[in-house]
């Protein structure tokens, strides 16, 4: 159940509406911290824009140390910077605009998806933690679309390839709007959604049926054509591929869907490196803020987590130091903004392949060469190696 506080009745009579008959309106904040004492697993609350702003931060930051699974939703008539700014400092969650029902709706399932894979992690055995093998697994992350992580998989996928460092697969697991095969101008025979009718028999040769081949050498796994058949595309069969890719490649890169979901979170959990995308703006800070601070809540390994900064060198008054200062962790890489990488995403090419010497190609290469490379490898020289690998398999 999600509980609501708002009162203003027609208000709360909209929000409950929007969340379903699986939610309850309380009469103040006093019922709800009764209620809280009482509901131990309750995952939401929803506070309307007639609780007072100070009520709701006060209420956040109290519950982020009583409990931390608890999503904190506050919904306000205007969202400007300022509020989102306060919001994410003190431990808000989702700051929703009142009108935005669909949104308020998405953003409580969410935080009850969120809350069900903190309690798992908790329940999880000491021990039974996935074992990385095989290949390294580079996952591309950003909880706000728009920061650019279909560009820089795309990129590090394309430059690995192009350097010859190894066999190199791209695996695109934004099941219902993955852009990976536009981004690169591919015209698949098979989609992931090809291997559910193979289901448990998937295997290494089974997968690499279904792959298809970039310029570069590398080869993608795309999401399927039509958005419905990402519900045919469980949670087991995604662990499998991804288990089978790093076994038949040297590197695996991970495109996501801007959610936590169990896909994201079993990639997550198989990667070397997580490369958390962001820009300067305060909508993408915040949700990399409820990142950090949810993958910490798991005990995700934070030296895992690199956060990279996109068009890094915008002019939006916020001073890298302030933001590292805000999220407590330190920005790896930055990205510079440039008008040849839509340009070259619109030619279907990589910029690191297009043009290897533009600053943006530089900086991919950078991160690549400090975070990414197995341990031994040569860094990726600025002019591209043409000699490419083949697929474990392949080489036999």
């Amino acid at each position: 159940m999600t509980a609501i506080v708002e009162f203003d009745p027609i208000g709360a009579e909209s929000i409950k509406g929007a969340l379903g008959p699986d939610s309850a309106v309380l009469p103040g904040l006093d019922a709800l911290y009764s209620h809280l004492d009482v509901n131990v697993f309750e995952d939401c609350v929803v506070l309307g824009p007639s609780v007072d702003q100070q009520d709701v931060f006060a209420l956040a930051e109290d519950m982020r140390l009583r409990r931390p699974s608890l999503g904190v939703v506050m919904v306000r008539r205007r969202i400007d910077t300022a509020i989102l700014s306060d919001a994410l400092r003190a431990g808000v969650r989702e700051v929703v605009q009142e009108r935005d029902l669909a949104g308020l709706a998405t953003a409580v399932r969410r935080q009850r998806e969120i809350a069900a894979r903190l309690r798992e992690q908790v329940e999880r055995p000491e021990g039974s933690e996935p074992v990385t093998k095989g290949g390294r697994v580079i996952t591309v992350f950003s909880a706000k679309g728009g920061c650019g992580k279909t560009t820089l998989a795309t990129n590090v996928a394309a430059a690995l390839a192009d350097a010859g460092k190894g066999s190199v697969a791209l695996l695109d697991l934004d099941l219902s709007f993955g852009d990976v095969a536009i981004a690169l101008q591919l015209f698949p025979s098979h989609t992931i959604a090809d291997a559910v009718p193979i289901g448990e028999d998937l295997d290494g040769p089974a997968l690499l049926s279904l792959l298809t081949s970039h310029r570069s050498g590398l080869q993608a796994l795309v999401a399927p054509m039509e958005p419905s058949l990402a519900d045919s595309i469980d949670n087991a069969l995604v662990v499998r591929v991804i288990d089978l890719l790093k076994d038949e490649f040297d590197y695996v890169i991970i495109d996501t869907p801007p959610a936590l979901d169990d896909n994201v979170l079993a990639a997550f959990d198989r990667s070397d490196v997580v490369a958390l995308l962001a820009t300067l703006d305060i909508p993408a800070l915040k949700n990399l803020k409820l990142t950090l601070e949810t993958l910490e809540l798991i005990g995700f390994p934070r030296d895992r987590l690199k956060i990279v900064l996109n068009r890094s060198d915008s002019k939006v008054g916020l001073a890298l130091s302030e933001v590292e200062k805000t999220l407590k962790t330190a920005i790896v890489a930055q990205i510079p903004s440039s008008r040849d990488v839509p340009a070259s995403t619109n030619r279907g090419v990589a910029i690191v392949s297009d043009e290897p010497r533009n600053p943006v190609s530089l900086a991919i290469r950078k991160f690549i060469d400090e975070y990414v490379v197995a341990a031994g490898d040569d860094a990726i020289p600025a002019q591209m190696r043409t000699d490419r690998r083949t697929p474990r398999r392949w080489r036999r």
